[in-house]
């Protein structure tokens, strides 16, 4: 794939996951002569040049000070300084540091919404981001320590001091990066790359610090994932399905017509098709419905399908928008082109956040439901108890069960929408803030939770249907079908003994697409999740 042309407009969540896993980027041409225009009236205000009511004209974190400081005037000789001073002060973060991945996705996002000109930064301070991208210069960013608003000033300034070199006189700072796989300083990083640190200029460090970077990259690689996640779970929920010979009168699309909701009109259709040419469906004389964990799946993961695409929507406005303060607007009327705004403040990103993390935990814990009545003797159908096969003196799948309980339980405790507390900062300057950094970083992690439960939900279904075929004149539908296949081939035959490592194998090709691959090959495509 050709390098990734970035221009502050055009960015999508496919691109965003390309870059976070190692794609090229580089600043479009169209985007330079906005930056250009907006950086030289930022330097002109900072030399006091422009003028209001006969005095040097006020421009905040220009020739301001910051947040409750912002009515104290700096001279034009400390511009740089003032910069260097706010990202030294600022890099307060803690925690364990975030996956590089994530660090990718942060450093492509804060140049995207450098490079749409409202910010007044040069364009070589995104070519400098870009390239640190392309060479694997990667800034250590604790995950912790942001509120969200300002912006993840902690984070950013965290990049930030890798980025730049300190004025002349001032104390040098550069933080740590991680490059060919060993972590030192930002500055020896940045020199092996042979990559120049740079002076900040008059706004550098207000804009690299102002926005919802680090929100935005846990929430859009969270995002990406979970629309994965959606058709993993229609695959494993159709496995689960014929296990337990479930009735498909519940899939009829009469039936979704009455109440069509985008998101369970798709699910049904999509497991109508996975189950086409089942002999287990509809297989148990006299039974006219299943329990609310069968029976209902296209209304729970229609739901989560509806909940993934609003998060999505959200966080995809934010990858193309401006989001520094304040805002360069050249055609304003205004003498004093610049707007303080608050456009910053992590309050979208974050309620998308929170929203995905309870799409995601009602799919984890659908999966959970399912796992309990196969592997419960009295609900399954007459599976085995635990799906324990043959004279195997084991437990068969019973702790794995309890295993997906707990992530279930986790991922509930990981739900609360942090987007609803706020503590204020800045002498009650910043007296509202997002927390959406909380929220994004939890929505990471319930996604994580989320698949092991549908790799122990998969490992589950997959030994009951293999109990399943042992019957005579069993035939699978055409979508767990191919998706038993490929655990067979993921897992070398019908598992091992240690259930730990069927499951770490199922999570990994699950991550990969191994199962999505499968079926898509043998189906077709699935009804999309993120599209219009």
């Amino acid at each position: 794939m050709n390098a990734l042309a970035i221009d502050g407009n055009s960015l999508s969540l496919a691109d965003v996951a390309h870059v976070a896993a190692g794609g090229r980027a580089v600043l479009a041409e169209s985007a330079r002569p906005a930056m250009e225009a907006s950086c030289d009236w930022v330097e002109r205000a900072a030399r006091g040049e422009l003028l209001e009511a006969g005095e040097p004209m006020a421009v905040y974190g220009v020739n301001t000070g910051y947040g409750s400081l912002a009515r104290v005037r700096i001279p034009p000789a400390d511009a740089a300084r003032l910069s260097w001073n706010l990202i030294r002060s600022h890099a307060a973060g803690v925690g364990e540091p975030c996956a590089i991945p994530v660090v990718r996705a942060m450093m492509l996002l804060r140049a995207n919404a450098l490079a749409k000109g409202a910010s007044g930064c040069r364009p070589l301070l995104v070519e400098t981001l870009l390239a640190m991208l392309d060479a694997g210069v990667h800034p250590v960013v604790p995950s912790q320590g942001s509120c969200g608003s300002s912006g993840d000033l902690a984070p950013l300034a965290h990049l930030a001091l890798v980025v730049f070199r300190a004025p002349e006189g001032e104390p040098e700072a550069s933080g740590l990066a991680e490059y060919q796989g060993k972590v030192m300083t930002g500055a020896e990083a940045m020199a092996l790359a042979g990559i120049e640190r740079l002076v900040p200029g008059p706004k550098d460090g207000l804009a690299m610090c102002n926005g919802a970077q680090l929100t935005t990259a846990f929430a859009a690689l969270a995002a990406w994932e979970s629309a994965q996640l959606v058709h993993d779970a229609e695959i494993v929920a159709a496995m689960s399905w014929e296990a337990l010979r479930g009735v498909t009168r519940a899939l009829h699309p009469a039936v979704h017509a009455l109440r069509p909701y985008r998101g369970a009109v798709d699910c049904a259709a999509d497991l109508r098709a996975l189950l086409a040419g089942s002999t287990l469906v509809d297989s148990v004389p006299g039974k006219v419905q299943d329990a609310y964990s069968v029976r209902c799946t296209p209304q729970i993961l229609g739901a989560v399908r509806d909940g993934v695409r609003f998060a999505a929507e959200q966080i995809g406005v934010e990858l193309n928008s401006a989001t520094d303060n304040p805002l360069i607007l050249l055609d304003a009327d205004d003498a004093n082109k610049a707007f303080s705004a608050g456009l910053f403040h992590g309050e979208p990103v974050g309620m998308a956040a929170d929203h995905l993390k309870l799409a995601l935990t009602e799919l984890a814990a659908l999966a959970e439901r399912r796992i309990y009545r196969l592997t419960t003797g009295h609900l399954s159908g007459r599976l085995p108890p635990a799906l324990v096969h043959g004279d195997r003196p084991n437990m068969g799948l019973m702790v794995p069960q309890t295993t997906a309980a707990a992530l279930v339980a986790e991922c509930r405790s990981l739900c609360f929408p942090s987007t609803a507390d706020s503590l204020p900062t800045c002498e009650d300057q910043e007296d509202h803030v997002a927390m959406s950094t909380t929220s994004a970083r939890g929505a990471a992690e319930i996604a994580v939770n989320a698949r092991s439960v549908l790799a122990i939900e998969l490992l589950a279904s997959a030994n009951a249907l293999w109990y399943r075929l042992d019957e005579p004149g069993s035939k699978l539908g055409v979508g767990p079908a191919s998706a038993l296949a490929a655990v067979e081939s993921v897992l070398g035959g019908r598992g091992g003994e240690a259930p730990a490592d069927d499951i770490a194998k199922l999570e990994v090709a699950l991550r990969s697409g191994v199962f999505r691959e499968a079926v898509r090959q043998a189906v077709g495509e699935l009804t999309e999740v993120l599209g219009a």
